[in-house]
């Protein structure tokens, strides 16, 4: 079993990935460094999980 993601996780990702689809890209660095351009993340971990989602949303779409 893999990590469950929290309803903010959630909420937030579906959202960006609605809003800046184009943006994204299928990889996770890429994603790093794109997250913090449309929403202000408090911590380093929280990015991450954060960017982590989106990537699986991005790959998930093909």
């Amino acid at each position: 079993m893999g990590r469950i993601k929290t309803t903010m996780i959630k909420r937030v990702g579906n959202k960006l990935v609605n809003q800046y689809r184009a943006s994204f890209k299928k990889t996770f660095e890429e994603n790093k460094v794109i997250v913090p351009k449309f929403v202000e993340v408090p911590s380093k971990k929280l990015k991450n999980v954060l960017t982590g989602y989106i990537t699986r949303l991005m790959n998930k779409e093909e």
